[in-house]
């Protein structure tokens, strides 16, 4: 009987350009008895070094504004275009690639508070004087007249762009919804809920559920509406104003409210009785919020002079942005492919941050990349363990900022305290169950 054997060459087995024999690895655990023991140095090693590398802060844009930069848009169609509007009026739009100023105008007379590109990257500006106008950054001279003007009944406070039809919603006294298509016309529809009157602070359009509108307000509402019925669908009332608004572009039905009780939080529109996460680490108002493309990180602006970045299933901030000389922020946006953060503040200039602090922009050969993951995956591995978590966790915070959070902590410290006690000499009878962290800043819904 023939037996044919399988025979390999020996060069299979080398690696390319080496004469040396690759030896098969015995995985069995009794043969590695200090597995875990290396590995857990490893770990260790790979976070001190992603502490050590962690430099998020790449520059400035040009030389800024005059004034405080007070809210941004980015280009849906571009990686490198971005607009920033300031208290002065001011327009400017930016390229990302050279950190250079493109194009400006004088846009307005009064602060800049609302920006959005058009599909057709056009760019609508509006600000407190009663306007909004079309520009045309690509094509026309920083001294060229708007394309179009839209009047309103009341300073304009944001904008937002629908996704699919030539229309833009304004958020004054009321929401009014606006054709492209008819220049300096007249709102098409009128938006606002019948028993409120107070200025609408924010708004945005829902970019998969197109026809969903958000908005906040300075009674402390949040307020959806539909444009198919051209009226408010939801109302939902916090105990603080809320300041700005953003919609998980993943997932349509989850959305986002920076707040004036240093919060955030993030709601589930089919069932806004309880929001599905706070996020809480700063100690002044939230100005601003966005949700990154991929939907899983968010990062927030605050009137305490920080940034902060936030995975949306967390509570606790992953990192915290300062600058010694920046001001308080009051806008802040991810790139569209979310490796980048973009700030505007109170004293005029915009910032780019690297969204991962210790990554790296360059080119990374095949081992690197593999290293990369590898580090990254022993870290989760072993991210219960103390030393790694401290490590991973640790933050330098300006001073006033550490000593406001202090303070804090010391007064939300006092206030359960205070509502325990009430609770120990209060009968059974009269007893109300406690109010979960994710309702108690619930005051009404209204349908």
């Amino acid at each position: 009987m023939k037996i044919k054997a399988l025979s390999r060459p020996t060069a299979s087995q080398q690696a390319p350009g080496s004469s040396v024999v690759r030896q098969s690895r015995n995985l069995d655990p009794s043969q590695h008895p200090f597995e875990r023991a290396r590995e857990y140095t490893r770990a260790l090693k790979a976070i001190k070094m992603e502490r050590m590398f962690a430099a998020p802060f790449i520059g400035q844009m040009g030389d800024g504004h005059v004034d405080g930069v007070y809210t941004m848009a980015k280009d849906p169609n571009s990686l490198e275009r971005f607009a920033s509007g300031s208290g002065d009026g001011m327009v400017k739009v930016w390229d990302l690639t050279t950190r250079e100023e493109i194009w400006h105008t004088q846009g307005h007379e009064n602060m800049v508070k609302g920006l959005c590109f058009t599909p057709e990257r056009k760019l609508l500006s509006c600000a407190s004087d009663k306007t909004v106008k079309l520009w045309d950054p690509y094509h026309s001279s920083p001294e060229a007249a708007p394309l179009a003007s839209y009047l309103g009944p009341s300073a304009f406070t944001g904008l937002t762009m629908h996704r699919d039809h030539p229309s833009f919603a304004a958020s004054s006294s009321v929401i009014s919804i606006y054709d492209l298509s008819r220049p300096s016309g007249a709102a098409s529809q009128t938006l606002h809920w019948p028993t409120s009157v107070d200025t609408i602070t924010s708004v945005a359009f829902n970019q998969t559920e197109t026809s969903i509108l958000g908005s906040t307000a300075l009674d402390r509402s949040v307020i959806m509406y539909d444009l198919r019925t051209s009226s408010p669908v939801h109302k939902l009332v916090l105990k603080f104003a809320s300041n700005a608004i953003a919609w998980n572009p993943m997932e349509a039905f989850n959305f986002a409210v920076a707040n004036e009780d240093h919060n955030a939080y993030i709601f589930d529109m089919r069932k806004t009785d309880r929001a599905l996460n706070v996020l809480k680490d700063h100690v002044a108002a939230v100005m601003d919020v966005e949700f990154s493309p991929t939907g899983e990180d968010l990062v927030t602006a605050s009137y305490d002079r920080t940034v902060r970045l936030w995975n949306r299933a967390r509570g606790h901030s992953r990192d915290v942005y300062h600058t010694q000389r920046m001001q308080r922020v009051f806008s802040a946006k991810f790139t569209p492919d979310s490796k980048y953060v973009l700030s505007g503040s109170d004293d005029g200039n915009v910032r780019l941050w690297r969204s991962n602090a210790s990554d790296r922009s360059g080119v990374k050969s095949a081992r690197q990349r593999a290293k990369l993951e590898y580090d990254q995956a022993l870290i989760k591995r072993y991210s219960h363990m103390p030393e790694i978590r401290r490590i991973k966790r640790q933050r330098h915070l300006p001073r006033p900022i550490k000593k406001a959070g202090e303070i804090k902590n010391e007064e939300l410290s006092a206030i359960k305290r205070r509502e325990e006690n009430v609770r120990k000499h209060t009968s059974k009878a009269d007893l109300k169950p406690r109010k979960n962290e994710r309702e108690k800043m619930i005051l009404t819904r209204e349908q």
